[in-house]
């Protein structure tokens, strides 16, 4: 496993599973907004919002394991897709719902959510297309430590580009 792999697993990893805890933390907020992003019968709302968590939370773990790291890269890149053209296909129609793609947040959809993902569908893409040979272990700490950094600015992307907003 070599490290390109390892840290973009890792960022993949940690952001998926940041959003899945948020999304069961905050789950009448986050099943709420779902009708705003795209038609969905109110008896499939809640449904499809633990279909989504489910997935969320599914990415992390398979992530975790070489054998199944394609398979995890896979579902995140499938889903960060659709997620992606529901924000597109929002924002189309004018639908500026909150984005509560990490829970709770009020911030309106906006172009810095699909950039977002776009980073994230180039993150998955190299770690999938990522090959190699073993790696030496502190190497791979590093290599998970950078995901967990990168992560964590993803993760915090709304409130960064707030702060940057302001100060501007």
């Amino acid at each position: 496993m070599n490290y390109l792999a390892v840290g973009c697993a890792s960022l993949i990893g940690w952001v998926f599973l940041a959003s899945a805890v948020s999304k069961l933390r905050h789950f009448g907020e986050f099943s709420g907004s779902l009708p705003a992003l795209a038609p969905v019968r109110p008896g499939l709302v809640r449904p499809l919002a633990a279909a989504v968590v489910t997935a969320e939370a599914a990415v992390p773990v398979l992530l975790l394991l070489p054998r199944v790291m394609p398979y995890g890269f896979a579902l995140a890149g499938g889903l960060l897709a659709a997620f992606t053209s529901a924000i597109a296909a929002a924002l189309k129609h004018g639908r500026r719902a909150p984005c509560r793609c990490f829970g709770a947040s009020g911030t309106p959809l906006g172009a810095r959510h699909l950039l977002r993902n776009a980073i994230l569908l180039i993150t998955v893409v190299a770690g999938g297309l990522a090959r190699g040979g073993a790696a030496p272990t502190a190497g791979l700490a590093v290599a998970v430590a950078g995901g967990l950094l990168g992560a964590i600015l993803i993760v915090a992307f709304d409130d960064i580009a707030y702060l940057l907003a302001r100060t501007s």
